[in-house]
């Protein structure tokens, strides 16, 4: 038997069909088509690795530059701490040698001196005025008519009455003497000489009677052309031409207040009055200024002209008055007014700036400018302050240097900035240190150093 396997393959037996097309080309599957990018992790690999290399230099850049930032801190900081603080700004002034008063202060009122409301002393109508409102007349000016019509009757009809009583008499007279001349010839009874005297007393008091009425009719006549009582000013018209007026109205037909010169009624403490009583009783004149409501602006100066008779026990304060003149009109009735009133004047005493005197709960005391541009504390002691000046009985010598402005952030040795203030600075600045600072540098060091811990 023929081995099979060794048998060559039965060929297919040939066919002269047509050779077919060869096979079409097999496309690959997407898996396998994906297989070619194998390259691109590789890119991503270097990628990366860039990254990583400028993180690592940025880094080290980044603490060099901390390292140069610091180490110019430190050095500014060096720098900074050999040259100290840098200098505080303030505006100083120095003492000096002056002039201070020492005044009493009270409130008061402007009073005039005399205020009158001008009425009618007769009846009848209001023929017309001779004024306007606001104008300032003077003792004698003619003011108001009334009519006199009535009261011109009244003359005279008591002239004719007079007239009449004087013939009476004239002729009671003659009787009398030729009675007179009778008697002593039994010719008529002594009886009736005795009458004819009183008949020519009686008509002799007639006639005064006609003599009175006639002046009283004189004195009405005159009444009917109101005149000023005094200089002053006429205040707004209460009656209008055309009423009529009374003797017995109560209004009046206008006011009229003295105004030059004019007074001020003031108070000031009982403690005060002996110190005034002692200036008076020497003939001294005391001066009195009068000042606004704020106490800021001069009104007027004057004089210390009385003393009330008493004083207020639920105050314990006594009246002053003062006169000024007011020739300009500055002071006004029954305008308020801060009364200054001057009791002695101090020549030749340390002055500085009230602004630059600091106070505290222990000292009074000022910062006073070295010579080196630094300051140092100094106690003092005050005597009189008036206005923007303070007397210094103690402590300090004129021509010193002291701050006056901007002591908030000094202490003792601190370097300043100085400035001389200009007058209007000067007059405005009142800058005061807190009542919480202290007089002792070292105490004022350590309440910072406990802030900042």
């Amino acid at each position: 038997m023929l081995d099979s396997s060794r048998m060559p393959a039965e060929q297919p037996p040939e066919t002269h069909e047509p050779a077919s097309a060869p096979p079409a080309p097999v496309t690959p599957a997407p898996a396998e088509s994906a297989r070619p990018a194998k390259p691109k992790p590789s890119r991503r690999r270097r990628l990366w690795l860039w990254l990583a290399v400028l993180l690592v230099l940025g880094l080290g850049a980044y603490f060099v530059w901390l390292r140069i930032a610091a180490a110019k801190s430190a050095s500014a900081a060096k720098a900074a701490a050999a040259k100290g603080p840098p200098p505080i700004p303030v505006v100083e002034a120095a003492s000096h040698k002056g002039d201070i008063g020492v005044y009493y202060s009270g409130l008061g009122a402007v009073t005039p001196l005399a205020t009158v409301t001008v009425r009618s002393r007769v009846d009848g109508q209001l023929m017309s005025v001779r004024y306007r409102e606001g104008d300032t007349v003077h003792k004698g000016d003619l003011l108001a008519e009334i009519d006199d019509g009535p009261y011109q009757a009244a003359l005279t009809q008591a002239e004719g009455q007079l007239m009449r009583d004087q013939a009476a008499l004239e002729n009671a007279r003659i009787d009398l003497v030729r009675y007179q001349q009778l008697v002593p010839q039994k010719a008529i009874p002594e009886q009736q000489l005795a009458t004819q005297q009183a008949t020519v007393h009686q008509d002799e008091g007639v006639v005064k009677i006609d003599e009175g009425q006639i002046e009283s009719a004189k004195v009405n006549l005159a009444y009917c052309k109101i005149a000023a009582p005094v200089t002053g000013r006429i205040g707004l018209r209460l009656v209008d031409p055309g009423n009529i007026v009374q003797a017995s109205d109560t209004t009046g037909l206008l006011v009229i207040t003295q105004m030059d010169p004019i007074s001020a009624i003031f108070t000031i403490s009982e403690d005060q009055l002996q110190v005034v009583l002692k200036k008076m009783a020497a003939g001294q004149t005391l001066a009195v200024d009068a000042y606004d409501r704020d106490a800021k602006t001069k009104l007027a100066q004057g004089s210390l002209t009385t003393l009330d008779n008493q004083i207020d026990p639920t105050t314990g304060t006594l009246k002053l008055r003062a006169t000024f003149a007011n020739a300009k009109g500055t002071l006004f009735p029954n305008q308020f007014v801060n009364a200054k009133l001057l009791v002695q004047e101090k020549h030749g005493v340390t002055l500085v700036p009230t602004a630059a005197v600091q106070r505290n709960s222990q000292a009074i005391y000022v910062y006073v400018v070295k010579a080196d541009s630094t300051v140092t504390v100094r106690p003092i002691t005050i005597g009189t302050t008036e206005g923007d000046d303070s007397e210094v009985t103690s402590g300090l010598t004129p021509g010193e240097v002291v701050v006056m402005t901007g002591v908030d952030k000094l202490q003792e040795g601190s370097k300043v900035s100085a400035q001389i203030p200009s007058a209007n600075t000067a007059a405005s600045s009142t800058v005061t240190a807190p009542v919480s600072t202290s007089v002792n540098p070292s105490a004022k060091k350590g309440s910072k150093a406990r802030k900042g811990s």
